[in-house]
């Protein structure tokens, strides 16, 4: 089954790919990068040439090829189109076989556990204080979600992300996960040492990204997992397997995060292999069809993240785009679970199918 064409559509703020094939079947992905679509489309129409005529079984020969050049041109915006090819190679393997990409890959389980992953803070009436998140964390517990997620403010003052960090333990109780990430806002070494502390009093389930380094700093991560007792998760912000493990051998993280947004499922699938065998979890960054299929092949992954989500407003991904998938806030069923089924799209417009 050969490549016949690579096929590119920007929907709002996402790039979804569709790759054609001689036998008449077609696979879709994703290949979003926040802020940069244009670049993400104009690296897929680079590549088509790469594609084409290229035997679409080839998954992992196709993702070494253009993988190989993502270290000297493109940076993540070929890696973002990378990934959209991967997802799409792999939608197109699934339906060659009637079956779903999470049991090509393993098939270990058909749900997974969920946690409720916040938009970032506001002052527009909705998570605009730490009694704000309490409240909505609590609705998120009595829906049935076993675990909450914190994104705080852009630069507030360090005392107000401690305080929230508290008051969403005491509203809930003992009885759900709770983990924080200040995706790279903290300013010192101090502000992130002072939320780490308040973690440990919450007995949060993991602390994510506090650091201005951007997330990728082993030596400062490691100094932080010496003064804290909260766990924490780590390697969202590196790419590619070796500088995962890399984090995880400097004791840098003591959760393994994968980004099937930049690493495509061959990818990120190398990477859970890899965590298992350091008896570590993997947990996948943000929602999306493809990110269950890959924790439905594995056991060593935890929760799926349901985000971002807000007490006001909707999802930040368009789930209508998929079939039988749903990233709504009100997506679980009563255990706090949502299904593993699918990952095709169905796209808006009729020129996409």
């Amino acid at each position: 089954m050969k490549i016949d064409a690579l096929e590119v559509y920007p929907v709002d703020q996402f790039v979804y790919v569709k790759i054609r094939t001689d036998a008449g079947l077609y696979g879709l992905g994703e290949a979003s990068l926040s802020g940069r679509s244009l670049a993400v489309v104009a690296a897929l129409e680079h590549l088509e040439p790469v594609l084409v005529g290229q035997d679409a079984s080839r998954i992992e020969h196709i993702w070494q090829d253009i993988f190989r050049g993502t270290f000297w041109r493109g940076g993540p915006v070929l890696q973002s189109a990378l990934a959209g090819i991967d997802i799409a190679l792999w939608d197109l393997a699934g339906q060659r076989r009637g079956t779903s990409v999470s049991r090509l890959l393993g098939g270990f389980r058909k749900r997974l556990p969920t946690y409720a992953s916040t938009y970032h803070g506001d002052h527009a009436g909705g998570l605009d204080s730490p009694e704000a998140y309490a409240a909505f964390a609590q609705q998120c517990r009595d829906m049935g979600y076993p675990a909450f997620k914190i994104h705080g403010w852009n630069k507030a003052p360090v005392a107000q992300e401690v305080a929230t960090v508290l008051a969403v333990r005491e509203a809930v109780g003992t009885g759900m996960d709770l983990m924080v990430d200040p995706a790279c806002e903290l300013t010192t070494f101090g502000d992130a040492l002072k939320v780490g502390r308040a973690c440990d009093e919450a007995d949060f389930f993991w602390y994510e990204d506090p650091f201005r380094d951007g997330g990728i700093s082993q030596f400062a991560h490691r100094k932080l997992r010496q003064l804290i007792r909260t766990p924490l998760l780590q390697t969202e912000h590196v790419r590619s397997l070796e500088p995962h493990i890399d984090f995880a051998l400097a004791d840098a993280t003591d959760y393994i995060r994968g980004d099937i947004g930049y690493d495509g499922i061959t990818g990120v699938m190398k990477l859970a292999h890899a965590a298992e065998s350091l008896g570590m979890d993997i947990e996948f960054h943000g929602p999306l069809p493809a990110a269950r299929q890959c924790m439905a092949a594995i056991r060593n992954t935890i929760y799926f993240e349901i985000g971002l989500v807000h007490p006001n407003a909707p999802a930040s991904h368009p789930d209508e785009l998929y079939l039988d998938h749903s990233d709504r806030l009100d997506s679980i069923d009563e255990r706090g679970h949502v299904p593993v089924s699918y990952t095709h799209l169905t796209l808006p417009t009729s020129d996409l199918v």
